[in-house]
């Protein structure tokens, strides 16, 4: 019996030492996810996120959307090409519905965030498919180069607000 509570005694206090030597703080970065910032009084979505490059306010990820759709936000400089970057909108099937610009609003030639804004026209007529509602508006890095190690987009999911069927 000494033994086992000597034993006992042996496995508690190594298990207590591994765990001392676990961080308290861990932080993992998953690359290329959504980060979605909340207002701290609301509960909100303020903005989503992607690889602190990019900056979406409206629309927020699951937003229903109607034509034309506004778009905000900021974006770092390398983002533009000639202040623009291209925006696509697609439905649930990946067809895209929708393509044009925005354009920064301030000095695109830094490395810092620039505000953006834009507006797309999407034909909701082309919408189609069992999860016809569903879609995403793609942000797409300008790449004035066209090699493909230099692209780079970021998706917002959204649902598009269809008319009435009569």
């Amino acid at each position: 019996m000494k033994y086992f509570i000597l034993a006992l005694v042996i496995i508690f206090g190594a298990a207590a030492y591994l765990l001392a030597q676990i961080p308290r703080d861990i932080s993992v970065e998953i690359p290329d996810t959504i980060v979605i910032v909340r207002d701290r009084d609301t509960n909100a979505p303020d903005y989503a996120e992607y690889k602190d490059l990019l900056r979406v306010t409206t629309p927020t990820a699951g937003a229903t959307v109607t034509s034309p759709v506004t778009l905000t936000g900021e974006a770092r400089g390398p983002w533009y090409f000639e202040a623009t970057f291209p925006v696509a909108i697609v439905d649930w099937n990946g067809q895209i519905i929708g393509e044009g610009y925005v354009e920064a609003t301030d000095e695109w030639m830094t490395e810092e965030f620039v505000p953006f804004s834009g507006e797309v026209t999407f034909d909701v007529a082309l919408v189609q498919g069992q999860y016809s509602a569903s879609g995403t508006i793609i942000f797409q890095k300008s790449n004035a180069s066209g090699l493909p190690e230099h692209d780079d987009a970021f998706e917002i999911p959204v649902v598009f607000e269809l008319a009435p069927q009569s």
